[in-house]
């Protein structure tokens, strides 16, 4: 018999990430403690605190996005071996600057891609934005513009400002805009990969924050190949734009001001294209209070887990799904079930994180 066996490519957003200097993949950690309050058999958390140097996941999509709109702007994509090789590559492009709208850790992670590159950040924040975070936006380099608005407001900002020197790199869409935040989306299925790895299979339920719905849309293009696990999103009461919009059965604006503690998360849209793989792929959407955000925290530091506030919102949508019998009952979360939630960011508000877990017996 002449046969051969094809084998199975690395995922190119992986691939790319491997690349980059201080690549690993993240820890993936049980907390037994949280898992029998919760009333699971296993809770796995996925730590990304640390992702490439920043206390956020966001890096991962807005490497890998900022890589793919850079090869558009080039024409091809460049030979490199290294970062130095990459930044020789693009170094014909300059002057050029990205542009990003953020809550906080999407921007940081642009602002530190320009820096790596060589390249100039201009970051658009909404007043509300915490000191602690828009001082780790400017330590990487950027020039920080505060919007006096929304979330929102800022990404509006920010598409206006681009040119042929300047670039948006978004993690949400509008009309006419929408390969990049495709791009960051794909970025983000490098968590889920080296998630499988890790577990040598999959989970039964998978809680997964939504803001504009990027994270939301790769956990579901990830794991609804093929069949998978049940998968929730987590939003705050406060901005809960893809709950109305699934409500509503199409995308629909929850307007500002979004003052959730889950910074995040404070958005009024959810991404058009993200919207119509989270319509489609979630199984169940839930909004929480901040109160509960800090529950699961201080749950989270009782484990040895130093989550921020957005970073619990998925084990806080967790601790409201498993306290509802008819939750239980219609996602079939009982003793054997194997439940996930992404840390995905740190205390990147140290000042308000010590507050809020002082008393971790507060729990």
């Amino acid at each position: 018999m002449d046969i051969f066996y094809n084998p199975r490519p690395t995922p190119p957003a992986l691939a790319f990430h491997r690349r980059l200097p201080g690549y690993a993949p993240t820890p993936l950690v049980d907390a037994p403690a949280l898992a029998a309050r919760l009333g699971v058999g296993r809770l796995s958390l996925k730590l990304e605190t640390d992702r490439l140097g920043l206390p956020s996941f966001k890096i991962l999509g807005a490497s890998f996005a900022t890589y793919r709109a850079l090869c558009a702007r080039l024409g091809e994509e460049p030979a490199w071996a290294t970062l130095d090789d990459l930044r020789a590559a693009v170094a014909r492009l300059r002057p050029l600057t990205l542009l990003a709208a953020t809550d906080g850790n999407h921007g940081r992670a642009v602002a530190r891609m320009a820096a790596l590159l060589g390249l100039r950040a201009r970051i658009f924040v909404p007043a509300d934005m915490a000191p602690a975070r828009q001082a780790a936006i400017a330590g990487e380099g950027a020039e920080l513009v505060v919007v006096d608005g929304s979330y929102d407001e800022a990404v509006a900002l920010s598409a206006a400002a681009a040119g042929p020197e300047a670039i948006v790199i978004s993690d949400t869409a509008w009309p006419g805009y929408e390969q990049t935040p495709r791009d960051v989306i794909a970025g983000y299925a490098t968590i889920f990969q080296e998630a499988d790895a890790a577990l040598g299979g999959r989970p039964d339920l998978v809680a997964v924050q939504m803001g504009v719905g990027a994270l939301a849309a790769a956990v579901v293009g990830h794991y609804r190949q093929g069949g998978g696990p049940r998968v929730v999103g987590v939003e705050p009461d406060q901005a809960a734009c893809v709950l109305a919009s699934l409500r509503a059965g199409q995308i629909s604006e929850v307007p500002g001001p979004h003052r959730s503690i889950m910074a995040g998360l404070n958005c009024g849209l959810p991404s058009p294209v993200a919207w119509p793989i989270i319509s489609a792929g979630l199984d169940a959407a839930l909004a929480v209070p901040d109160d509960l955000a800090r529950v699961a925290m201080r749950a989270l530091a009782a484990e040895g887990v130093v989550a921020g506030e957005t970073g619990a919102a998925g084990v806080a949508g967790l601790l409201a799904l498993c306290d509802d019998a008819e939750a239980r009952a219609r996602l079939v979360i009982g003793p054997s079930t194997h439940a996930m939630a992404i840390i995905t960011e740190g205390a990147t508000d140290p000042e308000a994180y010590a507050e809020i877990v002082a008393d971790t017996l507060r729990v």
